[in-house]
């Protein structure tokens, strides 16, 4: 049985921060050289998901965008004979003139994403919108970005609009390509706990699939999170409108970081301020789970083969990255890899890896809060202003190619497999 295709991925969040955007491609300088596409075409990659961002094109209005960028950009790549998976929003709320909260937001991007089919109508992959559940804890709940709210009821509109922009767009996108399909991409994450936070680890671990939930139309009154959707301001019309005309994905893509399992403690003795949580009933820990002691984690094959469990549906990990020394970056995509074509040897349908960050990420330890503070490299390493290859790309050739690379480092345990990874110890947990 031939491997699982080797996709690429550039970092191009542009998250709000108040007033300001945080733009990773001008970090990166990839906005202003077109010549990274030929530097990564030489990888081999078939696929790549590449940004042709709304905030970019029509930062002021729908009726005047600029199609300078993604013109030179999107020919190059067929030319280069890389397929696009073309993303509209990433981690953004838009421009101004709209926002994850706002009524207008659905409608807008819609417009757009018929705007975007109809310049390019030979583009058969989209993402609409990356992460919308991410986005929107991170938008709605956390207060991290703009609108900075911390708030259940905000959190659910940013997940009811988002959906319906994504329905919307995929289908104003349909209209002009039939072909054209979801690749819906969402964080693979777990919460463990200790026996007190059950049930909040329980509605964490149900709140994770709700983005899929929601485009499959699997939210109707039986739905674990039905009350709490209701309760915070999802109308009962527009959450059976999703059950009465799904959406479902053609591709569930799935991000798995090393920070994508949780731990939740109520023993707050064992950790900093810093990581402490407050749900308005109990306060907790809230801490990557790879780095406490006696935490087992589910790791990557487990959770995909829940997700393909759940839905039936073919996967494909749609970021694999790490930010670490070259070495253990090796590692962590080279156990990605393998756990994926072990799924798909057992009959999972598999689609592929993608090698997140070809470009490297910006300032992403802050949560992409304050500007310029820290770079990780990625298969290039962009500081010195062109891109220069690191030993990742020796490794993406060969995994691209020929479906392997060999290479001795590679038989060795990552540091999230080690037992000097611990930085915390629990009592037992649940």
């Amino acid at each position: 049985m031939a491997t699982v295709e080797l996709w690429g991925g550039v970092e191009c969040t542009v998250n709000r921060v108040g007033e300001e955007y945080m733009d990773q491609l001008e970090q990166s300088g990839h906005k202003a050289r077109l010549t990274d596409l030929d530097a990564i075409a030489e990888l081999g990659l078939r696929r790549l998901r590449y940004p042709v961002l709304w905030e970019h094109v029509a930062p002021e209005s729908l009726d005047r965008p600029d199609w300078r960028w993604p013109d030179e950009r999107l020919p190059r790549l067929q030319e280069l004979g890389i397929d696009p998976i073309v993303g509209l929003l990433h981690h953004g709320s838009g421009p101004r003139y709209t926002a994850l909260h706002a009524d207008n937001f659905a409608d807008g991007l819609a417009r757009y994403a018929r705007l975007v089919a109809e310049r390019y109508p030979w583009v058969n992959y989209y993402t609409p919108i990356n992460e919308p559940l991410t986005t929107a804890r991170f938008s709605g709940l956390y207060g991290l970005w703009y609108p900075h709210a911390t708030d259940d009821r905000v959190f659910v509109r940013m997940m009811i609009n988002q959906t319906q922009a994504t329905m919307r767009a995929m289908r104003a996108i349909r209209e002009i390509n039939p072909k054209a399909k979801l690749v819906q991409t969402e964080d693979l994450g777990k919460v463990h706990c200790t026996p007190a936070l059950a049930y909040q680890a329980e509605f964490e671990n149900h709140r994770r699939w709700l983005s899929f939930d929601l485009l499959c139309g699997r939210v109707d009154d039986a739905h674990y999170l039905w009350r709490f959707l209701r309760d915070n301001g999802a109308s009962r019309a527009e959450l059976l409108e999703f059950v009465a005309r799904p959406l479902p994905p053609d591709v569930l893509g799935l991000n798995y970081y090393v920070t994508s399992e949780r731990f939740l403690d109520d023993q707050l003795e064992y950790y900093p301020p810093r990581c402490l949580s407050n749900n308005r009933r109990d306060i907790y820990a809230d801490v990557e789970a790879v780095r406490v002691l006696p935490v087992e984690m589910a790791g990557v094959k487990q959770l995909l083969r829940e997700a393909w469990e759940r839905y039936q549906l073919p996967l494909a990990v749609t970021e694999a990255h790490l930010g670490c020394t070259r070495e253990e970056q090796m590692r962590w995509l080279q156990q990605v890899w393998n756990a994926a074509n072990e799924l798909r040897r057992e009959g999972v349908t598999m689609r592929a890896v993608t090698v997140w960050s070809l470009l490297g990420a910006f300032d992403w330890d802050s949560l992409l809060t304050r500007r310029g503070h820290s770079y990780e490299s990625g298969v290039f390493d962009v500081r010195g202003g062109q891109l220069r290859p690191t030993a990742l790309f020796k490794m993406v050739q060969g995994l691209a190619r020929a479906g392997r690379y060999p290479h001795p480092l590679l038989a060795g345990p990552g540091w999230w497999q080690r037992h000097d990874r611990f930085v915390y110890r629990s009592e037992p947990i649940s």
